[in-house]
């Protein structure tokens, strides 16, 4: 993890939600300069801290903002879209037969078979690598002799943003230190 103190290329915005925690964690909430200054203009967000990188018009100047925060409170009590990257979020990013950390190779694995009338949900998905979803193949669990080392559920969104406070980014900005939690990076 780099801690930089100079704006990253293209000067993108934590984005933080009213009560001033970021949106996310993983993937961090962050929107485009353009897309910034739209929510500016329109008077969606309060900047809280800039860049150094002015931005001009013929009439008008402004420094890039670099943390932004909404004025209007987005709860996060809905429930989190059931996608492969949430569901490798959920089980970190790890087979959960061999827990092997191959996140480039990781597949989803209905514990139950689609051909045992296993349906793909949180429920029944489970994060696992090529080989062990090759081994454990169309049987049950039990046949396989394969378990999933936690039990699939469905997470809730703060479930997942906490799960995703172990995965930071890397980079970050030296304005943002103050909304980010993680321990081990924050250190100057």
């Amino acid at each position: 993890m780099q801690v930089i103190r100079h704006a990253p290329d293209g000067c993108p915005a934590l984005v933080l939600n009213a009560d001033f925690r970021p949106l996310s964690y993983f993937p961090l909430s962050l929107w485009s300069w353009q897309d910034t200054l739209k929510a500016v203009f329109l008077d969606r967000v309060d900047v809280v801290a800039q860049y150094d990188t002015v931005v001009r018009s013929s009439n008008f100047q402004m420094r890039l903002p670099s943390v932004v925060s909404l004025k209007k409170y987005v709860n996060h009590s809905r429930a989190p879209a059931f996608t492969r990257f949430n569901v490798f979020l959920r089980d970190g990013f790890t087979c959960q037969y061999c827990g092997a950390g191959e996140r480039d190779a990781l597949t989803f694995d209905h514990v139950t078979p689609r051909s045992k009338g296993g349906r793909t949900t949180w429920e029944n998905i489970v994060a696992a690598c090529a080989a062990c979803n090759l081994k454990k193949g169309g049987r049950m669990p039990a046949q396989a002799k394969m378990f999933p080392a936690k039990k699939p559920v469905r997470p809730s969104m703060f479930e997942l943003n906490e799960r995703g406070r172990a995965f930071p980014p890397n980079y970050l900005h030296q304005s943002w230190q103050d909304f980010l939690y993680w321990d081990s990076v924050l250190e100057p």
